[in-house]
């Protein structure tokens, strides 16, 4: 996955101001307790970071986007 496909899909999920919270903010289990902008930084893939979204938020991500 692209990064600019994440972001996209990040921002419909939970809309751009939150979805930018999240990244700074929101440490995810499936990330090592790490931040998704720390994640990103670390060259971590944009696909494992997806998941460990959806994990985190499964109610949330529509099927569609997972």
């Amino acid at each position: 996955m692209r990064l600019t496909e994440f972001w996209t899909r990040l921002e419909q999920v939970f809309g751009a101001a939150y979805a930018r919270s999240i990244a700074a903010d929101h440490s995810f289990a499936g990330l090592d307790d790490r931040t998704i902008d720390q994640a990103i930084t670390e060259g971590v893939d944009t696909a494992t970071i997806w998941r460990a979204v959806v994990a985190a938020y499964p109610d949330r991500v529509p099927a569609r986007l997972r």
